[in-house]
């Protein structure tokens, strides 16, 4: 088995050196890496090896395989930054001075809806966070009161990555590192790209706007959510709508609500956009739970506080009248023409 394993290092090794561009390496992860590579092919049949083999042998396979991956990384970006240069050195020069077509592109309607709510609450006093794409496990779950294998987390289909990292699934992942980094009393919104294993349909993408906000201070009470909510709905649509608060199960809230609005596209009667309920969920939001303020380091004894999340690109569809979530990122500037932004 070790010269095995030695007769693929340096047969691999060699390969890589003489690699010239990407599908070559992909090439290569494939034929020794791959469901049906060389090294999985050794691990799937550990079973033919005795008891005391098959450690030893499984340490030496993955050894191997993680000083592969690492030399095919450095080739990756040695191959990126030759191609760059070419690039660079082969591009056509710019001139500057060459009058500019204003009518080449427009904003997104996410991001022209996203502004707006951030110009709003800038208005009233928030500061306005980013947040990552890549959080950690603790930032998104545990740090927002669902700890480990609570049955909250069914409830996201999640995608994980390779260092137990993930991509973010609701906008929530930044609650405790803004109150670490500003404290009590705050308020403050995080607009985000959320990532969701979800199934596709009129009002369901598998990647999705959010944004949420906080209030943290002496004696917040429901009374200043809904105030709040109300305000932001009303300047956005430039009228009022019609709400209704229900309760709602959010582990990071209590108590919780989901705050409905009264479907635009079909005055409340059913279609497919609201799932022919004549509402359409909006705003999960409620009183930020004692835990989630203990684990932010702030004083439960002398503050409280609202937590909401606004669908943007449920507000985008709203707004523009568009009846399906998933011509948003669809990237067809034909939809844009026709909602009158391109």
């Amino acid at each position: 088995m070790e010269e095995n394993l030695k007769k693929i290092k340096e047969k691999v090794e060699s390969q890589i050196i003489k690699i010239e561009n990407l599908d070559g390496l992909d090439r290569i992860r494939s034929e020794v890496l791959g469901k049906k590579g060389e090294l999985t092919q050794i691990l799937k049949n550990l079973k033919n090896y005795s008891e005391e083999e098959r450690p030893i042998v499984g340490k030496r396979v993955n050894e191997l395989r993680k000083s592969i991956i690492e030399k095919m990384e450095n080739k990756k970006e040695e191959l990126k930054k030759e191609e760059l240069m070419i690039k660079m050195k082969n591009q056509e020069k710019i001139d500057f001075s060459f009058p500019v077509d204003e009518n080449l592109g427009s904003l997104h309607p996410i991001t022209i809806v996203q502004r707006e709510v951030e110009d709003l609450f800038r208005t009233m006093g928030f500061h306005v966070e980013d947040g990552n794409e890549v959080e950690t496990e603790y930032n998104n779950f545990e740090a927002v009161n669902v700890p480990k294998y609570h049955p909250a987390r069914d409830m996201q289909d999640t995608f994980w990555l390779e260092n137990g990292q993930l991509l973010k699934t609701q906008t929530s992942a930044a609650q405790n590192k803004i109150m670490r980094k500003y404290g009590a009393p705050v308020k403050a919104i995080f607009p985000g790209r959320c990532f969701r294993n979800e199934d596709l349909d009129a009002s369901h993408e598998n990647t999705f706007f959010q944004l949420e906000g906080m209030m943290i201070d002496e004696d917040v009470s429901i009374a200043n959510l809904i105030y709040f909510m109300k305000t932001t709905l009303s300047e956005i649509f430039k009228k009022d709508l019609k709400v209704r608060l229900r309760p709602g199960f959010f582990p990071f809230v209590e108590p919780g609500f989901e705050l409905d609005v009264s479907c635009m596209y079909c005055g409340g009667k059913g279609c497919k956009v609201c799932k022919h309920g004549g509402w359409i969920e909006l705003c999960p939001c409620g009183m930020i739970h004692p835990r989630v303020l203990e684990m932010g380091g702030i004083d439960t004894e002398k503050y409280s506080g609202f937590a909401f999340g606004l669908g943007l690109s449920r507000l985008a569809m709203m707004k523009y009248g568009i009846d399906d979530l998933r011509v948003l990122n669809s990237g067809d500037l034909r939809n844009l023409k026709q909602i009158g932004i391109q």
